[in-house]
């Protein structure tokens, strides 16, 4: 098992230098400038958390799958903003203002997990069904909070730095990210609970046979890829200093394929984080290209779900089969 993920972080690290190359071929040496380097590694967190929500739900097995992480990041930046307001004049103290927003984001993405994990959990529902219902409510509250308009939150020194600003050259956004991202590692790999969620996910009778609390895990699951998700959101408004309902729209669609590119299964029991963040980065850095070579948004839109289909499809194809029938 371990020569195959190796054999999935060879090849997406391949895909990675792939891109930079033909970056560089096709639109010259400005994508591989450093100040486009650095702006597209501040925009991989807020795709590359929501793919690691993504990544734990599909993990711990039964059809797992997250659909309400942007719309719970959306709907923390905006009462996170909304609250912090209220409470510290921004005026009069960014720095605290920032933290508190910070607090108030996470405490918003926790309740939200918690909910899905508790609908999952205990209410039996699907997770397919029960985060799509949560999706909604969550969007539909941040449409009501915010009349369906973008709110503009100012330049915020403390959180347009995070958002912005390197230092020795890597985003700050960037930074907070990859120390998630070996946190959560070293979780799945060297911890008790990482063990369980792996078995729970590849043989969920074996697991409740084995003593694992499969409730317990299921809610401690959705309880932090709502967190996950309320980090996206500091970081979505940190980058642009507002906050709406309906930023992206498409990251769903963009978080599930980064988790199926990193070598996640859908049916469960299987990840590995390092795949997952070099998925991250080759998604960003090719939707730079598409960019830079001024194609649509919509074509993009139908690359990734056609891309999606293709992954999913050689997923469930045993190639070994095809080629010894063919001998």
């Amino acid at each position: 098992m371990s020569l195959r993920l190796d054999r999935q972080a060879v090849f997406l690290a391949a895909i990675n230098g792939a891109v930079l190359v033909a970056g560089a071929v096709l639109v010259g040496s400005g994508f591989l400038d450093i100040y486009n380097l650095q702006s597209m590694a501040s925009q991989v967190p807020e795709l590359g958390l929501l793919a690691l929500g993504v990544m734990l739900a599909m993990i711990s097995g039964n059809g797992g799958i997250d659909l309400s992480g942007i719309a719970l990041a959306n709907l923390a930046g905006i009462v996170a903003f909304a609250a912090a307001s209220a409470l510290v004049p921004v005026a009069d103290s960014p720095f605290l203002f920032s933290w508190v927003f910070a607090g108030l984001a996470l405490a918003i993405g926790f309740a939200g997990g918690l909910l899905n994990g508790m609908i999952i959990a205990y209410a039996r529902l699907t997770p397919l069904i029960a985060t799509l219902g949560t999706q909604l409510v969550f969007t539909g509250l941040a449409i009501s909070l915010t009349n369906g308009s973008a709110i503009g939150m100012g330049f915020i020194e403390p959180l347009d730095d995070f958002g912005n600003s390197p230092v020795l050259g890597v985003p700050l956004c960037f930074a907070l990210f990859l120390a998630i991202a070996a946190i959560l590692a070293f979780v799945l790999l060297y911890t008790r609970f990482g063990v369980q969620l792996m078995l729970l996910g590849s043989n969920a009778k074996a697991a409740r046979y084995g003593g694992i609390n499969e409730k317990r895990m299921l809610l401690v699951t959705y309880t932090i890829c709502g967190v996950l998700a309320s980090v996206a959101g500091i970081i979505i408004a940190s980058r642009n200093s507002s906050v709406k309902w309906d930023y992206g729209s498409s990251y769903v669609l963009i978080a599930i394929l980064i988790a199926v590119l990193g070598g996640v299964k859908p049916e469960g029991g299987h990840g590995k984080v390092m795949c997952v963040l070099l998925a991250s980065t080759a998604l960003q850095m090719l939707s730079s290209l598409f960019n830079f070579m001024n194609i649509s948004n919509f074509f993009r839109d139908l690359a990734w779900g056609l891309l999606l289909l293709l992954l999913l499809a050689s997923a469930r194809v045993n190639f070994g089969v095809w080629l010894k029938s063919g001998r």
